[in-house]
C-alpha cells in the first residue's frame, strides 16, 4: 500500500495541469476579487472583512478542487483502462486503493491551502494569531476529506467521458450556492435557507469562526460528519459494487 501512495502522489506532482488549478487558481481567484475591495468594511451578515472572508472561501475552494476533480477523474479513467481490475489481483485491498487516492490529494491540499494564506497576508495584509493560522490550516484540511470521499464515489458511478461534467456540475454548484464565490448572505433568504444545509457552506464556516476566534460550530461539524459518512459509504458500496461486476 506505501507503494501506491508513492506512486500515486508522484503521479499528482507530475500533473501540472491539476496543480495549476488546484494550487495556483485559487490564490489567482483571490488576487481578483479581494483586490477591488476595501480592507476594513465588513461583509454584510458577517463580522469579517472581505479579504478575511474570501480567504478562507478560497482556500476551501482550493482544497476542493484538489481532492475532488483529482479523485473523481482519476477513479474513472483508471477503471476504464482496467487498473483497478489489474489491483484487484494483487494483495492489495479495498480501502488500500481508496487511501492511496485521498493521500495523493491531500499532498496538493496542504500547498494550495498555505499559498492561498501567504497571497492572503502578503497584498491584503490579512493577519491573525498564530494559532488560528495553525487551526486553520487543519480545519480545512481535515474537512477536505469530505468531498475526498465524494470524489470516489463520483469516481466509481461515472463513465471516463463523463467524469468530467458531472464532477463540474457538482463542484461549481456546490462552491457558488455554499457561499464560496460570494458570501451566501447576499442570497435571498430561501437561497441561504438551502445553503446552510449544504457541505461547502458548513466547511467554509469552519475557518470563518476560526477567524473569530471562537471554535467550530456544532451544527457546521455534524453537518459534514453527515456528509462524510454519506459519501464514504456511497463510494463503499460502489466500489463493492464494481468488484462484482469484475
Amino acid at each position: 500500500m506505501n507503494t501506491l501512495i508513492k506512486l500515486e502522489i508522484t503521479r499528482t506532482l507530475r500533473n501540472k495541469k491539476f496543480m495549476f488549478f488546484s494550487v495556483i487558481y485559487p490564490s489567482a481567484l483571490y488576487l481578483l476579487f479581494a483586490a477591488s475591495q476595501n480592507g476594513t468594511d465588513k461583509v454584510k451578515g458577517t463580522d469579517l472583512t472581505f479579504p478575511a472572508l474570501y480567504m478562507v472561501s478560497m482556500a476551501s475552494f482550493g482544497a476542493i478542487t484538489a481532492v475532488l476533480m483529482g479523485n473523481s477523474e482519476k477513479i474513472a479513467k483508471e477503471r476504464e483502462k482496467g487498473w483497478t481490475r489489474q489491483l484487484r489481483l494483487t494483495a492489495l485491498p479495498g480501502r488500500g486503493y481508496v487511501l492511496a487516492k485521498i493521500a495523493s490529494a491531500a499532498v496538493v491540499t496542504l500547498p494550495c491551502i498555505v499559498v492561498v494564506f501567504v497571497v492572503a497576508a502578503l497584498t491584503k495584509g490579512v493577519r491573525f494569531e498564530a494559532w488560528q493560522w495553525g487551526a486553520l490550516t487543519a480545519a480545512i484540511w481535515g474537512g477536505s476529506l469530505c468531498f475526498a470521499a465524494l470524489g470516489v464515489a463520483i469516481g466509481y458511478v461515472a463513465s471516463g467521458d463523463a467524469v468530467r461534467p458531472i464532477t463540474m456540475i457538482i463542484y461549481f454548484g456546490m462552491s457558488i450556492l455554499g457561499g464560496l464565490w460570494m458570501p451566501s448572505t447576499v442570497f435571498p433568504q430561501w437561497l441561504q435557507n438551502i445553503a446552510e444545509w449544504l457541505p461547502t457552506h458548513a466547511y467554509a464556516a469552519l475557518g470563518q469562526a476560526i477567524e473569530l476566534g471562537d471554535a467550530p460550530h456544532g451544527k457546521d461539524l455534524a453537518i459534514l460528519a453527515f456528509y462524510f459518512l454519506l459519501f464514504a459509504g456511497g463510494a463503499a458500496w460502489l466500489y463493492r459494487k464494481d468488484t462484482l461486476k469484475a
